[in-house]
């Protein structure tokens, strides 16, 4: 078992298709070259959860035959919504007796693993913590117990899913601690110019 055992980190990433990854990058960009873009951002993010002290689950959309995930332990997500899939990652986790359970994407460049670590030091003094990404979103939710309300009613993929959050986080009285905003990649002008 790697790293903290009271740590549990969920990754959830797509497998890398050509065609099915990164779409509203490949409007302006082409499919090949976003597929390229999505395997350096997967890239990134393990390279970062390698690093981080917690056990880390991966949740693909598919099964997939390659090996890129191999040291992890590896599920897949469950659900209809997006908010579907995490609530049943988060309860999958916690049904583990993880005591602190965070979920990132596989979209934020800027994810480092200072900002991880981090995140997990916060949840010893917070009921919950949130990074916030520049779109409105968030690329990493941690709690220490699972709380639907989290999961629930929100506009995904919108500029309103971070203050959402937080007002889940007050509604259920939930103390929570806020990250660093960082930027998901999402379009062209998101991209790390060395990734050119």
């Amino acid at each position: 078992m790697k790293g903290n055992t009271k740590n549990a980190l969920i990754i959830f990433a797509r497998k890398p298709e050509l065609g099915k990854v990164k779409t509203r990058l490949a409007a302006t960009i082409g499919n090949n070259k976003a597929l390229d873009i999505y395997t350096k951002l997967l890239m990134h993010t393990r390279a970062v959860v390698k690093e981080t002290d917690a056990e880390t689950f991966i949740f693909l959309t598919e099964p997939t035959l390659d090996n890129f995930w191999d040291t992890f332990s590896c599920e897949l997500q469950i659900g209809d919504t997006l908010g579907d899939k995490m609530q049943h990652a988060f309860k999958l986790i916690f049904e583990k007796n993880f005591q602190k359970c965070i979920i990132i994407g596989s979209d934020c460049p800027e994810l480092s693993v200072e900002i991880v670590n981090t995140a997990f030091i916060e949840l010893e003094k917070y009921d919950a913590v949130i990074g916030e990404a520049q779109d409105g979103g968030y690329y990493l939710l941690g709690t220490k117990h699972l709380t639907p309300a989290l999961f629930k009613n929100k506009e995904w993929s919108t500029a309103n899913v971070f203050s959402q959050t937080i007002l889940d986080f007050e509604n259920e009285k939930l103390s929570y601690s806020t990250l660093p905003v960082l930027n998901d990649l999402d379009e062209e002008k998101d991209i790390p110019p060395e990734w050119l």
